[in-house]
């Protein structure tokens, strides 16, 4: 199971934190600047949190130099994916 979400990152932001729906992106602020890497580690861990599911199973797969994002989750469903954002209040 692999369920693949457009992101987009907001990075230097007060706190971490999952915004919404921006478009077809799930819009994310992470507190930290993008340098080494730093913020796509940072969304990978919100999203394992969010998700429930081990951060090795969420993968930044495209856009890691940019704040537009396509990042790849195992382990999941879409159906399961969209079930724990909505327990956030993010339907889709």
């Amino acid at each position: 199971m692999v369920v693949k979400l457009s992101i987009k990152v907001v990075p230097g932001s007060s706190q971490n934190r999952i915004i919404g729906w921006l478009g077809n992106a799930l819009k994310i602020r992470v507190g930290v600047q993008p340098e080494q890497g730093r913020a796509n580690a940072a969304l990978e861990k919100i999203l394992a949190s969010t998700l429930v599911i081990p951060a090795k199973n969420v993968k930044v797969i495209a856009g890691k130099t940019s704040p537009w994002k396509i990042v790849e989750l195992t382990g999941l469903t879409k159906a399961e994916v969209d079930k724990n954002l909505a327990k956030y209040g993010l339907p889709k």
